[in-house]
């Protein structure tokens, strides 16, 4: 196999025109991903017009009747589905000057060009069977038991309680919608609406309020902003721990250039190509896509380097050398670069769209990332620039150590059953912990905690039960009867209403039962339902619309997270369940955001998981086939399960959840650790052709790829470091998780492997 993969990639060196040429192509269709890969795609006929679905869409109201099923002329009273909510605390909203004020803010919002309108508590109906249009908010000539009267008012009123206003009536929300043909601005929708609002505010010197802007809009701008000033932020941070760790371990300047060249090619050629897809804008392949790139191309890089280095020092002129070293570590490096893409290839299997661009994007630039390697550093060593590559060869930190840490090697062939058994008990007992992860989401995780919108979401959750809704929907499936069928309605919301009300997460649940419960008087239902006539038409079709004979119950969800809410739903849906199962010709269904991402994201994460076992067979599988030894190939599983089980209990642990961000970093770096075992099983395979003691072969593997195992370990583990110092809490996961697995993915090359090899070869020798 190696003699094979030789010939034929013997023109990278011997044809160095023809790979001169390809770097020049690939280079120049990058460019025109970064110039204008729209006119080039067009003048191609090729579509990338993507409508991706991005977690800030939790935010959109999914829970309101569509059109088709809205009587026509009656406009109801939407409470979730705005643009931009601003979230203002006082305690003078019930006072003369604080109703004179928040009236002045309002007016003053509805006047600029970009606000289309506002709804809030002063716009909503009164529940007054008499039909007067009495206002919640009292003008400011009232007396003060006037506005006593008009905050108890408020709180009671189902709709404006909960919904519009808090509990203890110091929280008060304004819904906005904007005319986006104004808007020429972003900052407009967080920072421009709250000062606009403060301006008018200071014209009231009395009164004290706090604004808060969130919504769907300014989350997903926040989102998008730190996004971006992570992307350059933090990939200039891991580009240039690269350099300042390459400069340390190779002591050499010529050959951290040519090593950092390989990388820097990869993330150009790898932006380019996905900017002709139009999915820079997701947030793993903005951000984590180049920072991998650069990481696996920077892992073959060293290999290939420290090979190309040491045939130089041993006499060999720059052709020679490079042609030697793509020899014995091209193979290699072409192995870690497929079962790394099948690793990342392995997320396409996900029905999340954001995590099945990621995976193509990074088989995509894995193999960029490999041609990036094999034709950059065998060129650059081949020219002038390779005639010094070897000054300072043997002279590094690791050279000069690779005796002492090879002691580690001798001490585990001294006992190989012994370590053995170690390290599959080990690994049995962390696999076992990490059993106990529990799928988790939040949506609150995506931003910041000090952005903005995060904080005022986390005053929606204590205020008023949460940003977003979801709700219950109840159909019947006959016009016959309508009266009896009402009067049953009824029994079935009030018993919806007691369910959800036992629930102490579930936040201020509003139906047409609510509306009539408020409604003066008392009594059985049907004379209860005969007063549905009495509520203003926009309240009771808001709920409630009798040609397709459809009602909801709409409730709030705090963004806790659905291992939290999971529990919750479950015992709403088995009560719903129970619920219909007394009342024949009615059926009740789920809805909302918060439902949805409820009843997918395990199925998200099942599939990422599902993706991951793929990966591991399939990576396997390829072992076994190019090292032709089913041996070999289970003997690579334990190394490269180890350390994924350690980053699973480490999550674990530290108490946190089974994600997405962590699932797809699970497969990411079951790709990138099985680079090291794959380098040290293709050295010890070639030495054991060489001689048929099984711990001479151990041992000289490890000190031909040793040096490089921990370079490029040391240098992975501090650019996912680097990730760390993101403001965005996914990237920090995926950057912890990723420096726990190489790290020790480092370790069970060193400890565990040697001792298999050992254990299983003197078992074949008796």
């Amino acid at each position: 196999m190696s003699t094979r993969f030789s010939l034929a990639t013997s023109w990278i060196v011997d044809r160095r025109w023809l790979s001169s040429l390809l770097v020049v192509a690939l280079s120049l269709i990058a460019i025109g991903g970064y110039v204008a890969p729209e006119k080039i795609t067009r003048a191609l006929g090729i579509t990338t017009d993507r409508s991706l679905e991005t977690p800030t869409d939790d935010l959109d109201d999914t829970s309101e009747d569509s059109d088709s099923e809205r009587p026509p002329e009656v406009e109801t009273i939407p409470t979730s589905g705005f643009d931009v909510v601003i979230v203002v605390e006082s305690e003078q909203f019930f006072t003369s000057q604080g109703s004179e004020a928040i009236r002045s803010i309002v007016r003053n919002l509805e006047a600029q060009d970009y606000v289309d309108n506002i709804l809030w508590m002063d716009k909503i109906p009164s529940l007054n069977i008499f039909g007067l249009n009495e206002p919640l908010l009292p003008n400011r000539e009232a007396a003060p038991e006037r506005f006593a009267k008009s905050k108890q008012n408020a709180r009671e009123h189902p709709l404006i309680n909960g919904q519009f206003l808090s509990d203890d009536g110091n929280t008060l929300l304004l819904m906005v919608r904007f005319n986006y043909l104004f808007v020429d601005d972003e900052s407009i929708f967080i920072s421009g609406i709250r000062e606009t609002a403060e301006q008018e505010l200071a014209n009231h010197p009395n009164v004290d309020m706090d604004f808060f802007v969130t919504g769907r809009v300014p989350f997903r701008l926040t989102a998008q902003s730190s996004q971006q000033d992570n992307q350059l932020k933090y990939q200039s941070i891991a580009y240039g721990m690269i350099i300042l760790m390459s400069m340390v371990l190779f002591r050499g300047i010529v050959a951290v250039g040519i090593v950092a060249a390989a990388p820097f090619l990869g993330v150009f050629w790898t932006l380019g190509f996905v900017r002709y897809l139009g999915l820079q804008m997701n947030p793993f392949i903005d951000v984590v896509l180049p920072i991998l790139v650069a990481l696996v191309a920077f892992t073959d890089g060293v290999h290939l380097m420290v090979q190309i280095r040491h045939e130089r020092a041993t006499g060999l002129k720059g052709l020679d050398a490079a042609r030697e070293g793509v020899r014995k570590v091209g193979l290699a490096c072409f192995l870690t670069s497929l079962t790394t893409a099948v690793g990342f290839g392995s997320l396409a299997l996900a029905n999340h769209e954001l995590v099945r661009d990621f995976g193509y994007c990074c088989v995509f630039g894995v193999g960029l990332a490999f041609l990036s390697v094999v034709l950059a550093i065998p060129l650059a060593c081949s020219t002038w620039l390779g005639q010094r590559i070897h000054i300072g060869y043997g002279k590094g930190y690791v050279d000069r150590n690779i005796n002492r840490i090879s002691g580690i090697v001798d001490i585990v062939l001294r006992y190989p059953r012994r370590m053995s058994a170690v390290g599959i008990i080990l690994s049995l007992v962390l696999f076992s912990i990490s059993l106990t992860l529990r799928p988790d989401d939040r949506l609150g995780d995506l931003l910041p905690t000090y952005t903005e919108p995060a904080i005022a979401n986390q005053k929606m959750d204590v205020a008023m039960g949460g940003l977003s809704q979801a709700s219950i929907t109840i159909k019947w499936d006959s016009k016959d009867d309508e009266q009896a069928k009402n009067i049953e309605l009824f029994q079935i919301l009030q018993e919806i209403d007691e369910l959800l009300t036992a629930e102490k997460l579930i936040g201020h649940p509003i139906s047409i039962y609510n509306l009539l419960e408020a409604l003066p008087g008392s009594g059985p239902p049907a004379t209860r339902i005969s007063m549905l006539d009495l509520l203003p038409p926009s309240l009771k079709r808001s709920y409630y619309t009798p040609e397709n004979r459809v009602a909801q119950v709409k409730f709030r969800v705090q963004d806790l997270g659905i291992a939290t809410y999971g529990p919750v739903f479950q015992r709403i849906q088995d009560g719903t369940n129970r619920i219909i199962s007394n009342h024949s010709g009615f059926s009740m269904s789920l809805g909302g955001a918060p439902i949805w991402r409820w009843e997918n994201i395990y199925q998200i994460v099942v599939d990422l998981v599902t993706s991951l076992g793929t990966a591991a067979i399939i990576i396997f599988f390829i072992l076994a086939c190019v090292y032709r030894s089913l041996r070999i190939g289970i003997i690579s599983i334990l190394p490269n399960l180890f350390p994924l089980c350690v980053a699973g209990t480490y999550l674990a642990l530290t108490g946190q959840a089974l994600e997405i961000v962590t699932v797809c970093a699970f497969t990411c770096c079951l790709g990138i650790a099985v680079d090291d075992t794959i380098h040290f099983l293709t050295r010890y395979v070639e030495e054991k052709k060489e001689t048929s003691d099984e711990s001479e072969a151990i041992r000289k593997a490890f000190t031909s790829v040793g040096t490089a195992l921990i370079m490029t370990t040391l240098v992975l583990v501090c650019g996912f470091m680097t990730v760390m110092l993101s403001e965005a809490r996914e990237h920090r996961i995926f950057a912890s998780m990723g420096a726990i697995t190489v790290a020790s993915a480092l370790f069970g090359d060193l400890v565990f492997l040697p001792a298999i090899l050992k254990t299983f070869s003197a078992k074949k020798r008796a």
